[in-house]
């Protein structure tokens, strides 16, 4: 008998670039256990979207973990309050779609289900060239959680360190897509939108959707995104 295939977890979120994490990573030889999380998000059509990808590509487990940020507020993600911001990224600033300490309470509830499942890796969709401009999405984040993965848990500490993968770092959404197409991943079944209905059409104005449909268009390929918007 071969020796047994590594595990990881892979957060998904039901987008374009968590759905191209967990291809690579199975591509890359690991067992992996998807985990996505209700924080309290607008809709939960990224949720559905994220279990069909979890079955889809190959999850040997998928799991939704509660956690309610929502309680905070603070973003437009989970505020209803807060309107999603329609006119485009600007520049130098960061949009109020960023959820406070969001992917350091998905990356630890991660490593939790890591430790739990014999995992030493964890993958992780985050981008620092096409995106909202979000702080934890850069390097230096995933870096330090890595390092602070391998202070704080038994399995660090008995020799087995933990490992971030975060593959789609240095890529633009169109390489992002180009990657994903390769793999076989049919993007229908994703949802970008921050404020997709409930059938997980998009809006089709909003940050998340205008960096999806420059995506496509930079890849050559066709954008099978629905929309609910008729002007766009």
């Amino acid at each position: 008998m071969g020796s047994p295939r590594p595990r990881a977890v892979v957060l998904v979120s039901g987008g374009v670039d968590s759905a191209t994490t967990l291809a690579i990573l199975r591509g890359q030889g690991f067992d992996c256990y998807a985990l996505s999380v209700d924080y309290g998000q607008r809709h939960r059509a990224e949720l559905d979207a994220a279990a069909r990808i979890a079955k889809t590509l190959g999850a040997l487990d998928h799991r939704v973990v509660r956690v309610d940020l929502s309680a905070f507020g603070g973003s437009a993600l989970t505020d209803g309050a807060l309107a999603v911001p329609v006119a485009g990224p600007q520049p130098d600033s960061i949009p109020v779609t960023y959820v406070p300490a969001r992917n350091t309470v998905l990356l630890g509830l991660a490593l939790a289900y890591a430790e739990v499942t014999g995992a030493g890796d964890i993958g992780f969709g985050a981008n620092a060239v096409d995106y909202s401009g979000y702080p934890d999405c850069r390097p230096q984040f995933v870096e330090a959680f890595e390092a602070l993965a391998n202070i704080a848990t038994k399995s660090a500490v008995e020799g087995r360190p933990m490992r971030i993968h975060a593959p789609l770092m240095q890529m633009s959404k169109a390489q992002i897509v180009r990657e994903g197409a390769r793999l076989g991943i049919d993007y229908s079944m994703t949802v970008s939108c921050y404020q997709a209905d409930d059938a997980g059409r998009a809006c089709g104005a909003c940050d998340a959707c205008r960096l999806r449909r420059a995506g496509f268009l930079g890849a050559g390929l066709a954008d099978p995104t629905r929309y609910f918007a008729t002007s766009v």
